[in-house]
């Protein structure tokens, strides 16, 4: 099918970052008040999603760990459940998620957001990776055991800095995450915490749903020296929907397509075509004028494309590079060391 300002047919379209409601409204299968449902997806011809598992920042008490910890494994059953239905498959691999593209399925990728869902517990990632989980976020908003965050949580009792970046624990289960293949994703963390993740992760790093620095000063963005790391450890940036990372004081109504567009343009001029994707952040507060939901998604590829994106381009953008940064974070065979995924609750 020839590329058009309206679709982008028979290629991946990959959304790496997408929050499920919670508790569960079990509505995933029928047209619905989220912003991706099944009926959704289908129609926008958004066909791999990164679903997370988040969990809030809260006391890191004993209580609290417990909580997190039961939280995220709870969304990942939902999560696997949703990849469990006529017209999903559950993807846990770069080459899963093209089968599942290429035999017409819409790909379910679980994720988790924010490292608190270990509940102070490394041991388990392994449960993680027996989920079939792909990245984790290291922090949300508020530092945690393992990282500082961009926005330190001040009703939590967060000074600017807890750690200096990362915690020696925040070190080893980065080491973990290389080892069991899970990404580490740096959206949310601080410069701090961000740049250690380059230096002393051996597998490619990615920011799942953040912005460009330069172009709106929010904590949350990546300024240049954070983009020119993330290229040169051969990592993407999923550039986000959320309009207060788009344009400073901006609300939803207040723009479009048009401004993600400009923060991939820079992106892509900065540190190339090659580092660059989409994670929209729907039903976690990403929206935009123009694209409130997954059905409207062919929107971003049609202004892609009047700025004058070709196909090659426009693929890697909607998930190519992310795939690449995926597969190679994947272990070889010999070296999966991967728990069983029974007895979970």
């Amino acid at each position: 099918m020839p590329l058009d300002r309206a679709s982008f047919g028979g290629v991946l379209r990959l959304d790496s970052h997408v929050d499920i409601p919670w508790p569960s409204r079990g509505d995933f299968l029928s047209e619905s008040a989220r912003c991706v449902d099944l009926p959704k997806l289908q129609r926008g011809g958004v066909n791999a999603v990164c679903f997370a598992a988040y969990v809030p920042q809260e006391r890191r008490d004993a209580e609290g760990h417990q909580r997190a910890a039961a939280r995220s494994l709870a969304m990942l059953n939902e999560i696997r459940a949703m990849g469990a239905v006529t017209g999903t498959a559950l993807a846990c691999s770069a080459d899963e998620i093209r089968a599942a593209v290429q035999r017409g399925a819409i790909a379910v990728i679980p994720a988790v957001e924010n490292g608190t869902a270990l509940g102070g517990d490394p041991a388990l990632l392994d449960r993680y990776a027996a989920l079939g989980v792909r990245y984790m976020t290291l922090t949300h908003n508020g530092h945690n055991d393992l990282a500082d965050s961009a926005i330190p949580r001040r009703d939590l009792g967060d000074a600017s800095s807890e750690h200096g970046g990362l915690s020696a624990l925040g070190r080893s289960v980065i080491q973990r995450m290389n080892q069991l293949g899970i990404l580490v994703d740096v959206s949310h963390a601080s410069k701090s915490s961000m740049m250690q993740v380059v230096a002393c992760s051996t597998r490619p790093i990615v920011a799942t749903h953040s912005c460009a620095r330069a172009l709106c000063n929010h904590p949350r963005n990546l300024d240049d020296e954070q983009l020119f790391a993330l290229r040169d450890h051969d990592g993407v940036v999923q550039v986000t929907m959320v309009s207060t990372f788009l344009r400073a004081g901006a609300r939803t109504a207040d723009i479009g397509v048009e401004v993600l567009v400009d923060h991939i343009d820079y992106i892509t001029n900065l540190i190339g075509i090659d580092h660059v994707g989409i994670g929209t952040d729907f039903d976690g507060g990403g929206m935009l004028r123009d694209c409130g939901n997954a059905a409207e998604a062919p929107a971003i590829t049609a202004e892609l494309v009047r700025r004058g994106y070709n196909e090659a381009a426009i693929e890697k953008i909607w998930g190519g590079n992310f795939l690449r940064a995926l597969a190679a974070s994947e272990p070889d065979r010999a070296e999966k060391i991967i728990a069983p995924a029974s007895g979970i609750g």
